[in-house]
């Protein structure tokens, strides 16, 4: 087995990990454990086979209880010599942090084989097979052990389980934290080590990136309540009931974002389709959520039901699994038989068992009793796992590995049928909606069976035009659909308005006619899309597949809501009579942090007391405006500020006197920062060692703007990935132009980056000129995405060369506005979204929507005193900036293709 992704991830001048290694004993193969302190603590457990170390990540650390199931994500091969590496890997290289061998020994198949090559070959068929069953001879861990690959969490997912032997035992065996070798702990390592950092540049490094799978497991905390719960005492207090039939299922709402709370639990939210199983005496229902038969479609699932012994109501989701272990609609839809993929059942939910009703227990209990009855003989049926953890990271994690999204449950949730409830949520990672096929479109030259489908969605009763999708159909598949659409044809068209099938755009100024063919509204698919335009049509839509479990009349615009207003609740100030320290309330629409009177307050942000001095000094003179106002005004639109500044080195430009007083850049804040704040290292030219200040919470937004920083200047990179952005910026920066002119070349450079598909988001600088970002999702370097907005701005440059330059040197431009690429590199900063900028009128440097970008728009229009009252209204126009980065060399070809080298 290579060890090329083990090396290519090491720096060996800088590290002393070792490079190879090779076992002397012909007789046992030797396991080791290492505790790993870097930026998460965790376990690596490691196995010999092949010559190397088989690795997994566990954050947790492995468990000595049979009933705890241990998340281990595996990794990369390790050489064999890693068996024994102690130490410090130098911050700044991949997995910085301290090491300890936690335990070490022996291992062997559970199954009696002789001789080690045999053995070894016995474990490497278990390997492929995705089961693992071994035995450990260690000095903390001893007995038998299974590594079981698990569904739904990545390709690199497995489970590591203690089997029940005679060396099980509920006892914590982490609390055991000495090395097996040294007899050090992680901190006395720490302390004691001569291995210094010597690198000018850190990368803060996740443990279970190693694995390309983010860390995250069922929290110990929740695992220890399921075992209080007692099962059958819950059942039998139950009341009594016949099996609810007919039921449709309680839904979840649509929020706009991911969210911490530990009141709350987190799912997988399963690509396929709804299902209830309603199982009594041997009779097996298998019905979707409006009660359609599922029986003979997913029969597999239906004849493992017949075989069960129990009686009950179960809720989940069918769905069919591909090779990495993630669930795809279009292959669901596709599903005819067991050889177009494996069906699994994930069952969620438990509302009726054995004669008594459980839909009033809260929905903990509910899934403890589900766990103790559902038969675990099959694995086409399984328990969706449940995540008490950050939602936000779960969030991150089910975006990482291309899951639809996540589903977060309130743990005392009651099961209310046919009720979309707020106390159970949704978010997505991808915009997705059902939508009725209101008709199709044929052009005259095509072959194809039609050109694009019409779609619409219920509005007050109304069907309304959403768009028509062309895209994500086989021949095949339009074969199908055109059988379903012709007993449907009809001459009339179902929407309430008329839409233009055949309206041009600026691209297409003259299409090809295409014939319209009106369908009665029944029919629903599901589409895929960007965004949704000011009138209400999906940009960018494509075909996921039909939806027979979902009603026509049903289908209506689905909306986000802020998830922010769902968990509103607001916190007693914790006031103390003789410093005046106040916890600022929790919610969405927050009110002014400071009093408009004392001079001097202390205030408690995120746990950490911060003193706000010269209040009522006036930072913008033209307007009156005052420090008070700008720290009220951080204070109010952090939360729409923070994803911007998170995790990002700060470039502080400091307006002491306001804006009209002296001014300067500071980068290094060695000693200056307050000890809670988060720093990241750079080396100057003179080889001296400095700390930028990192953007963390609203303490250090408020903290930066407390040194009279009025603007917020973030990297276009976080220190996880420092070379590599999360967005490429077109900066427009005018000279003797209008705003108008702006305008237009920003019109401009949209329409360059629409024609290649690229999604691109606005916002107004604040001071003269605009900024277009392009997500990258920090795929690429500097270069690359400079590169990139180079050749952008060439192709708009040549569209508009009266007015447009290319110049760096402002002296060689002649007044015209400069098409800035160059701000695409590594510590270079602009005014973060949301930002106040030290201009006469205190500007905001506004996200806005493409159709705003018009002639007549100002940069007056959005200011400190309209911004937040927007935000209100508008949300966050700029989140698109953060999601799903584009495939940059695919685009580089098609910009190419249409527009010349």
């Amino acid at each position: 087995m290579t060890l090329e992704k083990y090396v290519k991830k090491r720096n060996f001048t800088k590290t002393a990990e070792p490079k190879s290694g090779k076992s002397k004993d012909k007789e046992q193969l030797i396991f080791v454990i290492q505790k790993h302190d870097a930026s998460r603590l965790h376990y690596d457990f490691r196995l010999e086979m092949e010559g190397v170390l088989k690795s997994w990540a566990v954050p947790k650390g492995p468990s000595t209880d049979p009933k705890m199931k241990r998340l281990a994500m595996m990794v990369e091969d390790h050489p064999f010599d890693y068996r024994s590496f102690e130490g410090i890997i130098p911050k700044g290289e991949y997995g910085g942090g301290t090491v300890i061998v936690w335990d070490q020994g022996t291992y062997e198949p559970i199954e009696e084989i002789k001789g080690k090559k045999a053995q070894e070959k016995h474990l490497l068929k278990q390997l492929q097979s995705g089961s693992l069953k071994i035995k450990l001879h260690g000095e903390k861990l001893q007995g038998e052990y299974a590594l079981v690959k698990t569904h739904g969490m990545g390709e690199n997912g497995w489970l590591l389980i203690k089997h029940n032997d005679d060396f099980a035992s509920t006892k914590d065996v982490t609390k055991q934290d000495k090395s097996v070798i040294s007899g050090k702990t992680i901190d006395k390592v720490e302390k004691t080590s001569d291995k210094i950092w010597q690198s000018g540049h850190e990368e803060t490094a996740e443990p279970i990136t190693e694995a390309a799978e983010p860390p995250v497991e069922a929290d110990q905390e929740e695992e220890a309540d399921l075992k209080q719960i007692d099962p059958a005492k819950l059942i039998k207090a139950a009341p009594k009931s016949k099996l609810p039939e007919n039921v449709k299922p309680m839904l979840a709402t649509l929020v706009d974002e991911a969210f911490d709370d530990p009141d709350w639990q987190f799912e997988v939210k399963w690509d396929g389709y709804r299902a209830l199983a309603s199982i009594n005496k041997g009779e097996v229902e298998l019905y979707s959520r409006n009660n359609k038969s599922f029986n003979d479609k997913f029969y597999p699932i239906h004849r493992i039901l017949k075989e069960w012994k129990i009686n009950a109501l179960l809720d989940g989701e069918v769905l069919v699994l591909n090779e990495k272990g993630i669930s795809n609609f279009g292959d669901l839809q596709n599903w005819r038989s067991e050889a177009d993929g494996e069906l699994v059942y994930y069952v969620f939910d438990l509302l009726w068992y054995d004669g008594k009703n459980l839909m009033d227990l809260p929905l903990s209990e509910r899934q403890a009793i589900l766990k103790e009855i559902l038969p675990t003989d099959d694995d086409r049926i399984q328990i969706s796992k449940v995540f008490k953890t950050s939602g936000i990271d779960f969030y991150q994690a089910a975006e990482k590995i291309g899951l639809e999204g996540i589903i977060a449950k309130k743990s005392s949730s009651t099961y209310s049928p046919d009720l979309r409830s707020k106390e159970w949520l949704k978010v997505k990672v991808h915009k997705r909606q059902e939508v009725i096929i209101a008709g199709y479109t044929k052009k005259k030259d095509t072959s194809k069976q039609f050109s694009s489908l019409l779609l619409g969605v219920y509005e007050n009763g109304d069907l309304q035009y959403v768009g028509k999708v062309g895209t994500g159909f086989s021949d095949k598949l339009q074969k199908e659909m055109i059988a379903q659409f012709k007993p449907l044809i009809t001459e009339e068209s179902p929407f309430k308005a008329i839409p233009d099938v055949n309206k041009p755009s600026r691209f297409r100024p003259n299409p090809p006619k295409a014939l319209a063919t009106w369908l009665k509204p029944e029919l629903v698919c599901e589409v895929a899309f960007t965004e949704v335009t000011d009138d209400g049509v999906f940009r960018h839509p494509s075909f996921q597949g039909m939806r027979i479990d979902k009603n026509a009349k049903e289908v209506v615009r689905e909306a986000e809501i802020s998830a922010a207003e769902v968990l509103e609740t607001t916190e007693e100030p914790d006031q103390d009579q003789h410093t005046d320290v106040i916890s600022p309330p929790k919610g969405k629409e927050r009110k002014t942090l400071l009093n408009p009177k004392d001079e001097t307050q202390v205030r408690k942000i995120c746990n950490r007391e911060l003193k706000f001095t010269h209040l009522s000094k006036v930072y913008w003179p033209e307007d009156g405006i005052t420090k008070r106002d700008m720290f009220n005004y951080y204070y109010q639109v952090a939360e729409y500020m923070l994803p911007y500044l998170k995790d990002r080195p700060m470039s502080l430009n400091r307006f002491p006197g306001g804006i009209h007083g002296s001014s300067f850049y500071q980068k290094d804040v060695t000693d200056k920062a307050p000890e809670w704040a988060k720093t990241f290292p750079y080396t100057t030219s003179e080889e001296e060692k400095k700390q930028y200040l990192v953007g963390t919470d609203e303490a250090s937004l408020l903290w930066m703007a407390s040194l009279g920083c009025i603007e917020m200047n973030p990297w276009f990179s976080r220190i996880q990935s420092p070379e590599n952005p999360d967005y490429c910026v077109i900066d427009l920066d005018p000279d003797k132009n209008t705003f108008d002119q702006v305008v237009e070349a920003a019109q401009h450079v949209k329409q360059v980056l629409d024609a290649v598909d690229v999604p691109s988001f606005c916002k107004t600088s604040g001071s003269t000129g605009m900024h277009i970002y392009i997500p990258l999702n920090a795929k690429y370097t500097y270069d690359q995405s400079q590169m990139f907005a180079r050749i952008i701005v060439g192709i708009v440059h040549d569209q508009l060369p009266d007015y447009t330059s290319l110049e760096r040197m402002i002296a060689n431009r002649k007044g015209k506005m400069y098409l800035d690429f160059l701000q695409n590199r590594p510590g270079a900063t602009i005014a973060g979204p949301y930002s106040l900028r030290p201009k006469v009128g205190a500007t905001v440097s506004m996200p806005l929507h493409w159709e705003e970008v018009k002639p007549g728009l100002k940069m007056k229009d959005f200011t400190i005193h309209n911004a937040i009252e927007r935000l209100k209204v508008e949300g966050d126009l700029f989140k698109g900036v953060l999601g799903k980065g584009i495939d940059l060399e695919k685009t580089i070809k098609k910009t190419k293709s249409i527009f010349g080298s």
